[in-house]
């Protein structure tokens, strides 16, 4: 896969890049099944640049000319470029901004790019093309044609395709109304190709457009912003949180008079009290600043009223929200952005409201309370507001815990909810596995109350069988504790009283601990009870048996916290228990062959040597021969291949019948495994096979 990005798709600031690969439209009906093919990838990610930043192109050498805003030049006479009174404004707010080239030219179809850094609460953004004129010079009464356009475009280059604002750079000016905080690129891109009328010979002329650029911005005073500067504005302060890594925030309004210990602050005493168009609805917007150590995370709103709330609120980030512009909005229960993907309504009334933003981008966010004007000093009304930033939202509905990621400098993050096993969604609020397909014990296990009617549904049947069919383990676990094999019975009854925890959790009835604690307990003792197996039928020491169990502990415990799914782990348990069956038969007649081959009188006699070998090897084969019961041996390797096969059979329809008969088989083959060996009391057959074999 390649995903590839010109300079006119991207915009600066972070960007998070995500590989994704969905479960699909079948959700398996365990997490265990789960163990496909997995697959390793690699990234690459390449940023190609222009190491100056005031250069661009291909080749890095078409400039980007830098226009600068001159806040000491203030409209003070009526000699300004532009009617400051046109917009009911005041001469000490109104800036005005010009590019210390007054002429600039393009070629034909070559896009000319400029660049201006916008700050502040801006009102409006104005940009005039004049005085454009071809730099080459026409004999005759002829008449020119100027054809181009003027783009605008919000942190990033403009093109045709794509960009924000365009219009003709003949007919009007370009006026953005509330543009956005930070670089603005402006581009002028002549017509392909230019007519000029009345001239001798061939009358399409390719020729540089020259033109002078005016520009206007247009501020409101610190503290105010809207229609005629008349609506009040808040800078909201940033509280961290108890939460020190990632941080938590809470925003107040700067004000010495509240304490920031408070999670909300009033409405009513904040509110705009003029419209500033003869109108009875006014806006108050609220301003606040993502640090980049929180972005990433969710902007928490809530409102909430005595009586009903009457206020509606949106938010943009970089820029002043209106009617017309916004990223996100709520008016009621009933109209709002929760059509967006990146916005969430967690409670709505006629009394309150609390929506989460998700994932909102570091900068600043600008929030817009549109409500009615209120007389002065009358308010029958008493709403508040809080404003926080969250890692995850509605903290993960109380069924999951927050997740989160940083890089290396511990400041950029992606938080996320670890669901329980029931639930799922970005904010575990989906009920996968419904309750009321349980089994009617869980229900006492579950708290809930003695009335619970659940019907036997397909959904219980599976839990069952997953579920019971580890009373098989109660078979070898008897017979290890009547053989006083107090080792091997603890592994067998663990092993399957772990397995009934896991398989219980695993469908979504009950889970006594985590679900991955679960999952390691059943495949790492049911790799011990594997291996337990074919120790047992070695007759060794028990200090022999006692180390060789410690090394199987280990190997068995790094397969099943590196991975216990893996089919790959069922030949090598096998193994793993073949060679302690192995180490423990060299182990048992190894003083006997040692005192055969190495005998203190050394018998020069090739012959005699290998006749004494072959006795020895005789009786060996004879004691094997007559230690098992090779009718429960081969009945235990036939329940092996049937396990095997049931493993091999699993799917997601079919995975709760044949690992039900994996547990069965499994358990039996060791069961038939123990019983294949034939031991006598106190010792005395393996005395008289020593006395033998030497």
């Amino acid at each position: 896969m390649a995903l590839r990005l010109t300079n006119e798709q991207i915009s600066a600031g972070i960007w998070y890049i995500g590989l994704f690969n969905g479960i699909g439209y079948e959700r398996t009906q365990s997490k265990m099944i789960n163990r496909g093919s997995s697959f390793t990838f690699s990234a690459n990610i390449s940023v190609d640049g222009c190491t100056v930043s005031g250069l661009w192109g291909p080749y890095c050498n078409r400039a980007i000319v830098p226009l600068y805003c001159d806040h000491t030049a203030v409209y003070e006479d009526s000699k300004n470029i532009f009617d400051a009174s046109s917009h009911n404004q005041t001469a000490e707010s109104n800036l005005t901004c010009q590019n210390s080239l007054e002429v600039g030219c393009s070629r034909s179809s070559e896009l000319k790019l400029y660049s201006l850094d916008l700050t502040g609460m801006i009102q409006f953004l104005k940009i005039v093309v004049k005085d454009a004129q071809f730099n080459q010079t026409i004999s005759g009464n002829s008449t020119k044609k100027i054809n181009g356009t003027l783009y605008a475009r919000h942190g990033a280059i403009p093109s045709i395709e794509f960009h924000d604002y365009s219009v003709d750079i003949v007919k009007s000016p370009l006026v953005v109304e509330s543009p956005k905080i930070g670089r603005w690129y402006i581009g002028i891109l002549p017509a392909n190709e230019t007519r000029i009328t009345g001239a001798v010979g061939n009358n399409n002329i390719n020729s540089d457009l020259c033109y002078s650029l005016d520009w206007e911005v247009f501020e409101c005073p610190a503290g105010k912003a809207g229609p005629n500067c008349t609506a009040k504005t808040y800078i909201l302060q940033a509280i961290p949180g108890k939460n020190p890594s990632p941080p938590d925030f809470h925003y107040l309004p700067v004000d010495g008079k509240m304490s920031q210990e408070a999670a909300k602050f009033p409405l009513e005493p904040l509110l705009s009290n003029s419209s500033g168009n003869n109108s009875d609805i006014a806006w108050t917007y609220f301003v606040l600043d993502i640090p980049r150590e929180a972005g990433g995370g969710n902007i928490h709103v809530q409102l909430q009223a005595d009586t009903t709330l009457t206020y509606e609120l949106y938010s943009r980030f970089g820029g002043l929200p209106s009617l017309d512009t916004w990223d996100y909005y709520y008016a009621n229960k009933s109209s709002n952005s929760n059509g967006s993907l990146f916005f969430k309504v967690y409670d709505s009334s006629d009394e309150g409201a609390s929506f989460y933003i998700l994932n909102a981008r570091e900068g600043r966010w600008i929030f817009g309370l549109r409500h009615r004007v209120l007389p002065i000093g009358v308010s029958n009304l008493q709403t508040t507001m809080s404003l926080t930033v969250e890692r995850c939202p509605n903290k993960c509905s109380g069924h999951g815990g927050c997740k989160f990621r940083m890089d290396d400098s511990g400041l950029s993050f992606y938080s996320y909810c670890d669901c329980a096993r029931d639930y799922g969604g970005f904010d575990c609020d989906i009920t996968i596995v419904s309750h009321s397909d349980l089994p009617r014990w869980t229900c006492a296990l579950r708290w809930i109350s003695s009335s619970c009617h659940v019907p036997l549904t397909w959904h219980v049947l599976q839990s069952v069988a997953l579920i019971a069919s580890n009373a098989a383990a109660i078979l070898p676990a008897y017979w290890a504790l009547r053989k006083k094999a107090y080792a091997e019975w603890v592994i067998f009854t663990t092993s399957g009283v772990s397995s009934a925890l896991y398989h219980a959790c695993d469908v979504g009835t009950w889970c006594v601990l985590t679900f991955h604690v679960l999952q390691f307990m059943d495949f790492w003792l049911s790799f011990m009870a594997v291996a337990s197996t074919f120790i047992y039928l070695t007759t060794i020491e028990e200090v022999t048996k006692r180390a060789i169990h410690a090394c199987v502990a280990i190997l068995t415990a790094l397969m099943a916290a590196t991975g216990a799914t893996r089919s790959s782990n069922i030949p090598l348990v096998i193994g793993i228990g073949a060679s302690g069956l192995f180490i423990g038969l060299v182990l048992e007649f190894s003083t006997t062959l040692k005192s055969i081959l190495c005998s203190r009188r050394l018998n020069v006699n090739i012959i005699e040597r290998w006749l004494s070998f072959k006795v020895w090897l005789y009786n060996l084969l004879k004691t094997i021969r007559s230690r098992f019961r090779w009718i429960f041996v081969l009945v235990g390797f036939i329940l092996v291949a049937m396990a095997a096969v049931s493993w091999k059979m699993e799917s997601t329809a079919s995975y709760w019948i044949w690992h039900s008969v994996w547990h069965v088989t499994i358990y039996a083959s060791s069961f038939f495994f123990l019983c294949s060996k034939i031991t006598t009391v106190n010792g005395e057959g393996q005395a008289a096979r020593n006395r033998r074999m030497s």
